[in-house]
């Protein structure tokens, strides 16, 4: 009896670590958990890791990562998770000792540090802060998309193959957004390529567009703004003949409200030109809801709205 027992321990014991064996990231029987902080960098993580991987953001459409306080069910998907995504340059500014504490047990990468410094914008109010809004220069967002393949090829190399097949399809459609930017662009006469919105998100789009960019706010919509912010914005709008200003989805339209009213008491008539996607993406399952479809959306808005 004794002896029998002894063979069923072994078994059970050889079952259970074959079971453990089994959960390794990666592995063709566990996926890989991969959590990131914006929808953009999701959509990046959704593109390389492909069926290798599920991903979970934490900021969903509408959500403003600048004002963002992680929950206690955030906290647990961040410990859940395998590898975690976030912006940096301080864009989840009140996250910034979570992922100190995070790093310490598992990869948590800030994609924005795989940018090279000389590509990087100062904050046009504090030029002490960097702008973290990397994303609306696809050409620099390349970079992030490399970083997150580099990084899922580290932690599971059996399908670096894979990674890096994803990622260069991906990379393709982002050339091609580029080029449809452009070329749409192109219908906007010069003069008024001014693109005016509630803070200033938009440089890096400027920069890579060839539009002169302004904002109510700073980089941050932490950022404080007065009565003598919007005077000074609407005399831009009516010293220079600018028609149309926009709404982001992820902040308040009451600051670009005031301004479109400002304009209108010193007879200057301004319309809000649409809708922009900027710190956060449209709903999952639409394409609004993808890095490439937020885009098309901000440049057809733009076109419609200037040309």
């Amino acid at each position: 009896m004794r002896k029998t027992l002894k063979w069923v321990f072994a078994i059970c014991l050889v079952g259970v670590l074959t079971a453990c064996g089994s959960e390794t990231t990666g592995s063709d029987n566990e996926k890989m958990i991969i959590t990131t902080t914006t929808g953009q960098i999701a959509d990046i993580a959704i593109n390389v890791a492909g069926d290798l991987a599920e991903v979970e953001s934490l900021m969903g459409p509408g959500i403003d990562p600048h004002s963002y306080q992680a929950s206690q069910g955030d906290i647990s998907k961040l410990d859940e998770a395998d590898i975690i995504f976030y912006n940096g340059l301080h864009l989840e500014g009140k996250m910034d000792t979570i992922f100190e504490k995070m790093s310490k047990d598992k990869p948590t990468v800030a994609v924005a540090d795989a940018l090279p410094t000389s590509l990087l914008l100062d904050d046009q109010e504090n030029a002490s802060e960097i702008d973290p809004h990397i994303w609306f220069d696809p050409s620099k967002w390349v970079y992030a998309v490399e970083e997150v393949r580099d990084q899922l090829v580290e932690l599971d190399p059996d399908h670096a193959d894979t990674y890096k097949e994803n990622a260069e399809k991906y990379l393709k459609e982002i050339e091609a957004l580029i080029a449809y930017g452009e070329e749409e662009f192109a219908k906007i006469p010069e003069e008024s390529r001014v693109l005016v919105t509630a803070h200033d998100a938009f440089q890096y789009f400027g920069e890579a567009f060839g539009f002169e960019v302004m904002g109510l706010q700073g980089i941050s919509t932490d950022s404080e703004y007065g009565l003598r912010d919007v005077q000074d914005l609407v005399d831009v709008l009516v010293d220079r003949n600018i028609k149309a200003v926009f709404v982001e989805s992820s902040v308040s339209d009451r600051s670009i409200t005031a301004v479109v009213e400002g304009a209108g008491e010193k007879d200057h008539t301004v319309v809000i030109g649409g809708e922009l996607y900027s710190d956060a993406m449209g709903e999952q399952g639409t394409e609004e809801g993808t890095y490439v479809g937020m885009f098309k959306h901000n440049i057809e808005t733009i076109v419609s709205s200037l040309k």
